[in-house]
């Protein structure tokens, strides 16, 4: 649970960052989402899901967590609220993958399990959000997603590099993977 909220803390502090909010789009630019990557993938399906339910709660009752000091059930009702709301998913998908195949991870697999639960999950569930809120036509709004996509890349590169080093250097996953096994 320390380490849920550790993650949780992360992901507000990358908010410190300012967002980059771009004319052809109502959905900013943000740091966040590499913590949601590092969460799936140095804490695993349960408590990096977790993390993430602590986070969205958090900013729904109205913590300014978010990049730009937001928070609020208005920012969660808003154009990009499908995008957070898809942080917890992205984190259990992402740490589902890494728990599935911890023996055999490497920085490739790091990367490709980020880019699949931290830019597509997140990115399927915030394009639809944005599409019903906006009352903008699906393919719309996916388009105007794609400015985003040279960043999340990025930062699901980051994320690996980061994840493979704790990995090596202080594992949790398979430190909690081994305690449950003992239980």
């Amino acid at each position: 649970m320390l380490y849920a909220a550790l993650f949780a803390a992360v992901v507000g502090a990358l908010g410190i960052l300012p967002p980059l909010t771009l004319p052809i789009s109502p959905v900013p630019i943000t740091a966040q989402t590499l913590g949601v990557m590092l969460a799936g993938a140095v804490l695993g399906a349960r408590y990096g899901g977790l993390s993430m339910v602590i986070f969205v709660l958090l900013v729904a009752v109205g913590a300014p967590l978010l990049s730009g000091g937001r928070g609020g059930l208005g920012v969660i009702l808003g154009p990009g609220g499908g995008y957070i709301l898809s942080w917890p998913i992205a984190a259990l998908v992402i740490g589902y993958l890494v728990e599935k195949y911890w023996h055999k991870m490497n920085i490739a697999r790091f990367i490709l399990f980020n880019i699949f639960g931290g830019i597509i999950v997140i990115y399927a569930g915030g394009v639809t959000y944005l599409s019903i809120v906006s009352d903008l036509p699906w393919g719309t709004a996916a388009f105007q997603a794609l400015i985003y996509i040279p960043g999340d890349i990025a930062k699901a590169v980051i994320a690996g590099f980061i994840a493979m080093q704790i990995k090596k250097a202080y594992p949790l996953i398979k430190k909690t993977n081994d305690v449950q096994k003992a239980a």
